[in-house]
């Protein structure tokens, strides 16, 4: 087996491993089904759908896969509830299969989220990610607010052993990354992650803050590709979700980052957050360990699920 297939392999078991919980909570119920060779009935869909609103898939999302299951189950004449299985995993590899456009750099990844999400060990991996490709990143410390956020930060970019730019707490957001941008051209970075306050409880300060960002950026480096990424924890579910509308009503969502899913048995959150927000997710957290940050892949998502 070549070094590429076995890394492959191994991160495909790493992210097995980390959606353990979701499959004794979803998938295994509906291989129960499938093993009592249930008649599919209004009785069968009713169980299934109970099956995936536990899961944290969402009414919506839910609804959407059900109602396509008894399209292609009627269309097809599927009798055999293990055919339904499979056609049933097609189905959510098709939800949740949105293309992330191709990366260009220079870039800045804007980073939010809110406090307890893990922003910042995300940001932290994050950098080692895009350095073990050969890209130069920086980091900029923009969570002025937050005690220790920038030292917490600092010791991520120790790890990384990428520059950073911080100024004291208290200190303004926006001159903060000012001169994380000036420093970024000055060293010809390619990348520039920045971290920003989580303070969803207050909107309106949260809205003035990103949107004062976005112009420094837009103005100070009009060449570089801007993403906004919004940092999730999938153990909070379909609070996570909630939050991650309250984030798209305030800034522009590029893509999603999933933490903590190896800590809970809801991993269908991805599926809601597909078919509510209609943004991409990017990467899965799925442990604790510097490479447990892993480009999200729906196919092998609802491999590793099932």
């Amino acid at each position: 087996m070549s070094e590429e297939k076995k890394k492959k392999k191994g991160l495909f078991a790493r992210l097995r491993e980390g959606l353990s919980k979701t499959r004794g909570n979803m998938t295994e119920k509906v291989d129960d089904m499938v093993r009592e060779n249930r008649k599919i009935d209004d009785d069968f869909y009713e169980e299934l759908e109970d099956i995936l609103l536990m899961s944290d898939v969402g009414m919506k999302a839910t609804e959407t896969i059900i109602d396509e299951l008894k399209r292609r189950v009627q269309a097809g004449h599927v009798k055999d509830a293990a055919q339904a299985r499979e056609i049933l995993k097609e189905i959510m590899v098709e939800q949740m299969d949105i293309p992330r456009p191709p990366l260009k750099w220079p870039m800045v990844m804007l980073v939010v989220g809110v406090n307890g999400v893990g922003k910042t060990t995300t940001i932290g991996k994050l950098a080692l990610r895009f350095q073990n490709i050969g890209r130069k990143v920086m980091l900029c410390a923009a969570d002025t607010f937050r005690a220790a956020a920038a030292e917490q930060l600092t010791v991520w970019a120790e790890r990384a052993r990428v520059p950073i730019v911080k100024h004291a707490e208290g200190a303004d957001p926006a001159a903060v990354v000012y001169d994380g941008i000036q420093s970024a051209k000055a060293q010809g970075a390619d990348l520039l992650i920045i971290d920003t306050a989580g303070r969803l409880h207050n909107k309106k300060n949260l809205m003035d803050e990103l949107s004062k960002i976005r112009r420094v950026i837009d103005r100070e480096y009009p060449e570089a590709d801007t993403r906004c990424i919004l940092v999730l924890d999938a153990t909070t579910g379909q609070n996570g979700l909630m939050q991650a509308q309250a984030f798209k009503e305030v800034a522009e969502i590029n893509g999603i980052i999933l933490t903590k899913l190896d800590g809970t048995a809801k991993g269908g959150i991805a599926l809601a957050i597909r078919q509510e927000l209609e943004v991409p997710v990017w990467y899965v957290g799925v442990g604790e360990g510097i490479d447990d940050l892993q480009p999200f892949d729906a196919k092998e998502f609802v491999e590793a699920l099932f």
